[in-house]
Order: C-alpha cells, then structure tokens, then sequence
C-alpha cells in the first residue's frame, strides 16, 4: 500500500468537502459571485508566485492549457459558482451530498460520450448512488428545501465531472502549481464579469466569521485541495484518485454539523451511506477494468 498515497486521498477529500461550511459562511455575509472571484483572484496571485519561486514555468503544453480553461471555466466558475449562488438557500451538507455524486455523473458521461465500459459492479453502484440520492431528496423535498437550489448544485455537480475528465491532461508534463494557479485566473475573470452585471451595489458585512471563512477557503480547499489533487492524479492516476471522493459525503455532512449545527434525519445517513457504497462500487468496477486490460496486453 501506498501510505503517502493513502494520506493524500484523505486530507484531499476533507479538505475538499470543508468547501462546503466555509462557503455557507462567506455567503451569508457577501454577494457569491464577487466573494468567489476575489477569492480565485488572490488563489491565482499566491498560486502563480509559488510556482515561479519552484522554478515552474507558464509555458505549458496545449493540453494543459486545455486543461486549465476547461478547468477555469468547469470547476471553478461554474461548479463552485452555482454551488456559492445555491448555498444561499441550501444547507452546505445538501451541497456536499450532490457534489459527491460527481464520480457517478464521470462513468455516465464516459459511457455514454466516450464509449468506455461499464462492468457489472459498476452499473451496480451507478443504480445504489441513484437509489441514495433519491432517499435524500425525498426526505429533503417533503421538509421544503429550494427546488432551485437543488438545480443548481445538480448542474455544478455536472461541470465538476467534465472538469475531471480533462485531468489527466493537466497533471502530466510537469508545473502542477502554475496549472493550478492559472486556472484560478479563468474562474476569476469569468465570475468578475458576472458579479459586475449581476452584483453590484449588493453590500458586504465584514464579520470575523466572513474573514476567517474567506481566508481559509482561499488558501486551503481553494489552493491546496487542488494542488493536491493534481499530485494525486499524477502519483496513481484519475480512476484510483477518484475513489477518494467516496469520503465527501461522510466528510462534508460531519463539518456542516460540527460547524453550522446542521441537522441530520435518518434518511439522509442512509442515503449518503448508499451514495457512497456506490461511488465506491463505480471506482472499484474502473480499477478492475483496468487490471484486466493491463494483463491482457
């Protein structure tokens, strides 16, 4: 076993999924989009002049810099945009759930786009992530959560998942932190010219909590999350990397009720313990597949 790897896979998906609280705090208290474009802008900054100090260079190969547009524009502007813009009616463990649901939406997306397989396991666990989802949302619809909110996240959930298939473009050929840092820039540049129309003039109340919430989401699920994710991708590859996601709703639900006092009905652990059974199963089904090809040839 890979113990390095093992730990990256771990502070990644916590990391990613403490997004979740930190950004129901900040958009209490400021507009989404000009929050969330600030915060790539100063990622961009911090992320680029690191990666220059390393020695990195910003000369990048034409897939990476397909990568970081694609990447900019999916994950970043839209991704966490309509999950910043939803939060404002949603609760952050809603949030987390329908984001985790991402690895599902990237069999779908390759099955059906790119022609890749499905085995048996994982067409298993695309119907048990399905099957968890429902439960959820049948238990959240019938307490009076926001329908558009929900859409939202879904449609974020949805970018995240073509984002990731560009991945494997991005993580090779080196300047893992420069990618990460210009790709902040795209989400930054797309999400300022949309605060500009549809923000300006909406205030900002500066409270301590605003403060610490935009800090560390700046620094930590923002900029290192991605970073290491990158390094994940690239030390064993996007399908074993992926499984690590099946922690996000476990992780994400636990922050949002430690932090936010969210609370949980029994529906909603069995619906996030069958998602992520399902996630699991989906990333198991690739890993066979894989070892299965590797012997043929």
């Amino acid at each position: 076993m890979d113990f390095r790897s093992v730990l990256m896979g771990l502070a990644f998906a916590l990391m990613w999924s403490s997004a979740f609280t930190s950004a129901r705090m900040i958009v209490a208290d400021a507009p989404p989009m000009t929050a969330l474009a600030a915060r790539f802008f100063i990622s961009g900054l911090i992320g680029v002049a690191i990666a220059k100090a390393a020695g990195q260079s910003w000369h990048l190969t034409r897939a990476q810099w397909r990568s970081v547009v694609i990447f900019g524009l999916c994950q970043n502007a839209l991704y966490l945009g309509l999950n910043f813009v939803a939060m404002q009616w949603v609760e952050a463990s809603l949030a987390a759930i329908i984001a985790s649901t991402m690895p599902l939406l990237v069999a779908v997306l390759g099955w059906v786009f790119l022609g890749q397989k499905v085995r048996p396991l994982g067409i298993a666990g695309l119907v048990a992530g399905v099957v968890g989802v429902t439960i959820i949302m049948g238990a959240r619809l019938s307490g009076g959560v926001s329908m558009a909110g929900i859409v939202l996240c879904g449609l974020g959930a949805l970018a995240l998942a073509v984002a990731t298939l560009t991945a494997r473009g991005a993580s090779s050929g080196g300047n893992v932190l420069m990618i990460v840092g210009l790709q902040m820039f795209v989400g930054a540049a797309v999400l300022a010219v949309v605060a500009l129309i549809f923000e300006r003039g909406q205030p900002v109340h500066w409270t301590p909590r605003l403060m610490w919430a935009f800090l560390y989401t700046t620094a930590v699920p923002g900029l290192f999350a991605t970073w290491v994710w990158f390094r994940l991708v690239a030390r064993i590859g996007a399908v074993r990397a992926a499984t690590y996601h099946f922690l996000n709703p476990f992780f994400g639900v636990a922050v949002a009720a430690v932090l936010l006092g969210e609370s949980l009905g029994p529906f909603d652990l069995i619906g996030v313990a069958i998602v992520a059974a399902g996630i699991l199963a989906v990333q198991l089904s690739k890993q066979v597949a894989t070892a299965s090809a590797t012997t043929a040839d």
